[in-house]
């Protein structure tokens, strides 16, 4: 017994020791602003992948420091976070080796720290950048000497301890989790009583946003309605509300969206793909001024499809295609001006292709880039800024395996959506989609081989193939594409 009671004395000086080091989660903050300056998302507008998986990651590292914040956890599973991370010092030689051409980097690293300031040093030495900052918060990282030693002095509670309390050894858990890797049936194990509570809670919300989806679409006799992001299910229903509103309150001015598809996304305008944009944070009146806009966005989009025209007889009949997957998300007016001055510049330049002899290709425009590349897709990846003599050898140059891919695309397009159904059917889900960054040879390799397994874990669920393992607010499982 005094054994026992000399143990909790001991507990408990330790927690007061290592309460001196305990960042706050303001400080937290503080401390993390060189990361989130580095990773975040409004940072990767011109990069669609590498936004998305940075965005996911934020995420999940949010639920993270949380749950680290709230007053009786003990211990938390190893989390694996990736980040696209921004050169933010251009004279760091050491640094700047490891970026790509596009000026960022993949880091890839997992969490399995138990309080504050060790996360976030964890995060900060992970990406490369400086701790140094962390010294000026109000955190005492340089206890007394006795304290210190105490601290990193490894401290092994007696199992009679564990056996007494009936609590878990922190330790033993932790040890267990880095020694099994995570499988897709024991993720889906150990996960599914959760993601069941979470999809039956947001159903009703589910059948609200269909709801809402069909009557808009219906009556203002829309194409479709999307979203950029991937918001809630309540976040986007009360998006169709206000757009519902807006249409009871000035029906006359959307009397010009029939065919149209309408997105919401951060700002509103006209997308260069011709689809109306609706900023998430922007009120009725910007909304009805963009409506009002659109007579004169339509002729715009004429001009538009003009210019492509004509850089396509420039390029021996090479279409101009915008890929909303692949490039920014442009207003019609940026991206009309992108294609007047790569037109200028080849017009100048009376590169001598043969007419049509281009014909059935594909190419689309990039700002950040320096260099022209060919997708796997088969379209060709032209910089504005690109050479034109360089841009004529290329084209040349590639022509014929730019031909062989876009067959193989239309090859793989039927073979992932068979694929796709027949998952569907075999695990009898509600729904299975995969990410934009992720491929569609992705896709295929990851549905080929779940086909392989027995799962009834997924009957009823709504899945979707990532990069990481996590379960959404409205109970979709997302799983990445090379499970194990």
């Amino acid at each position: 017994f005094y054994y026992f009671i000399r143990l909790c004395l001991d507990k408990i000086l330790l927690q007061c020791v290592l309460q001196s080091r305990t960042l706050s989660g303001a400080d937290a903050i503080n401390a993390l602003r060189p990361f989130y300056f580095a990773v975040h998302p409004d940072f990767f507008g011109q990069h669609p992948k590498e936004r998305e998986v940075n965005e996911n990651s934020l995420k999940r590292l949010n639920g993270y420091l949380e749950n680290l914040q709230k007053p009786g956890f003990r211990s938390l599973k190893p989390t694996q976070l990736t980040f696209y991370v921004r050169e933010t010092e251009p004279n760091s030689s050491n640094v700047q080796e490891s970026f790509s051409a596009s000026g960022f980097r993949a880091v890839s690293f997992t969490l399995r720290t138990r309080d504050l300031l060790s996360t976030v040093l964890d995060i900060l030495n992970s990406c490369s950048l400086s701790t140094e900052h962390i010294q000026s918060l109000n955190v005492n990282s340089q206890p007394d000497k006795e304290a210190k030693s105490a601290v990193n002095r490894p401290i092994k509670w007696d199992k009679t301890y564990y056996s007494f309390t009936g609590f878990k050894d922190p330790e033993e858990e932790l040890e267990q989790a880095q020694r099994v890797e995570t499988t897709l049936t024991s993720w889906l194990d150990y996960n599914e009583a959760s993601a069941v509570k979470k999809l039956k809670k947001s159903l009703p919300l589910r059948k609200e946003l269909e709801r809402l989806k069909f009557e808009l679409s219906r009556g203002l006799q829309l194409s479709d309605i999307r979203w950029q992001r991937s918001w809630g299910i309540a976040h986007r229903c009360s998006q169709l509300h206000s757009l519902a509103r807006l249409v009871q309150q000035r029906p006359e001015v959307l009397k010009n969206v029939k065919g149209r598809t309408v997105v919401f996304t951060d700002r509103s305008g006209m997308s260069a793909a011709g689809h109306i944009m609706l900023g998430t944070m922007d009120v009725h009146h910007h909304w009805t001024k963009i409506f009002e806009r659109l007579p004169n966005y339509y002729k715009l989009q004429k001009r538009l499809l003009s210019l492509e025209d004509r850089i396509s007889q420039l390029l021996g009949g090479i279409q101009v295609i915008y890929v909303e997957e692949l490039q920014p998300l442009w207003t019609l007016e940026e991206y009309y001006e992108t294609l007047n001055s790569f037109y200028n510049k080849l017009r100048d330049s009376r590169l001598p292709f043969h007419p049509r002899s281009l014909r059935g290709l594909k190419m689309i425009l990039e700002s950040d880039r320096y260099a022209p590349s060919l997708h796997e897709f088969g379209h060709f990846m032209i910089p504005t800024v690109c050479d034109p003599t360089a841009l004529q050898w290329f084209i040349f140059a590639k022509a014929q395996e730019a031909r062989e891919n876009l067959k193989r695309k239309e090859e793989m397009m039927i073979t992932e959506k068979e694929l796709i159904d027949t998952s569907t059917e075999k695990f009898s889900l509600d729904r299975l989609y995969k990410e934009p960054s992720v491929s569609s040879a992705q896709m295929i390799d990851c549905c080929k081989r779940l086909l392989e397994e027995s799962l009834p874990y997924l009957q009823g669920m709504h899945l979707c193939i990532s990069h990481f393992y996590s379960v959404l607010q409205d109970g979709d499982l997302c799983i990445p594409w090379n499970w194990k």
